[in-house]
């Protein structure tokens, strides 16, 4: 259980980040697993990523948006 003071001394999970534990728990699967179907994927620009998780795998917008621009950060760090 949380106290005030852990909950004080961790950070906030802001941006993309901050999705994936709803996106974990709505959809069945590790987050890992849904960047790794991202980067396998022959798409490479954002919007067509998003419209593929969208069509494909009924990801709702915001959540596939998030997942492809934390797994598109990545390549570009």
């Amino acid at each position: 259980m949380k106290t005030a003071e852990t909950a004080a001394k961790a950070p906030a999970v802001k941006g993309p980040a901050s999705y994936f534990p709803s996106i974990e728990k709505k959809y069945g699967r590790p987050v890992e697993e849904w960047k790794d179907l991202i980067r396998a994927s022959p798409l490479a620009r954002h919007m067509e990523l998003v419209a593929w998780l969208k069509t494909e795998h009924n990801i709702g917008h915001g959540h596939a948006n998030a997942l492809v621009a934390h797994t598109l950060a990545e390549k570009s760090s």
